[in-house]
């Protein structure tokens, strides 16, 4: 499979389902080029095309899965690649905690109750928290940008969502209906999983 084709379909396992433009978007290339990929695999059996959304076929994720190998081999064997995706994991330990703490609250009580956004010091003190891990986070992709430069997407895109949600924009947090901060960070971690072939630990 032609790097251009891998990188297409790479594209497709990481937004899971997803249009041409959300596929192109996400990789940073032309959509009518995506457009041409997907419809010519959707010919061979590797995806199926669900009313204009797209999605890898259990065929198709194997053969994608079975290419990374050669596809990212320059960066599964860079030891500064390695070493920021290791603080990288690191950090994603304390994203998820606290987007934990975005929907899940904790009373004085100690009991834990779904937290429904009626206190803005509460959400507001979460989102500072998450600015400053982000700030701190920054230096460590921009040294993943040098080996992979489309990850520069991602930094766009987490300083998009991060201003909405400190501009009072309270979805543009998680909500997975929108490039929200903590679905750019999920399709962030998940592409970073298939490049170095590991797998998501919940």
């Amino acid at each position: 499979m032609r790097a251009d084709e891998h990188l297409v379909l790479h594209g497709l396992a990481v937004k899971r389902h997803a249009t041409a433009e959300e596929v192109a978007d996400a990789i940073g290339d032309d959509p009518t080029r995506v457009e041409e990929v997907l419809a010519a695999n959707v010919t061979t059996g590797r995806v199926a095309d669900l009313n204009g959304k797209y999605t890898l076929l259990p065929g198709g994720r194997m053969i994608v899965k079975g290419e990374y190998s050669r596809h990212y081999a320059d960066v599964r064997s860079s030891e500064p690649f390695l070493a920021a995706y290791e603080r990288f994991e690191r950090v994603n330990e304390e994203v998820k905690a606290l987007i934990t703490s975005w929907q899940v609250r904790e009373l004085p009580s100690g009991e834990a109750v779904t937290n429904d956004h009626s206190d803005a010091d509460y959400d507001e003190k979460v989102i500072d928290r998450l600015g400053a891990l982000h700030e701190r986070f920054e230096p460590t992709l921009q040294e993943m940008c040098t080996v992979v430069p489309r990850l520069q997407r991602y930094a766009g895109k987490l300083d998009a969502a991060l201003d909405k949600a400190e501009q009072g924009d309270r979805q543009w947090v998680s909500d997975v209906n929108l490039p929200s901060f903590h679905t750019v960070w999920f399709e962030m971690h998940e592409d970073l999983l298939c490049m170095l072939g590991k797998v998501r630990v919940e």
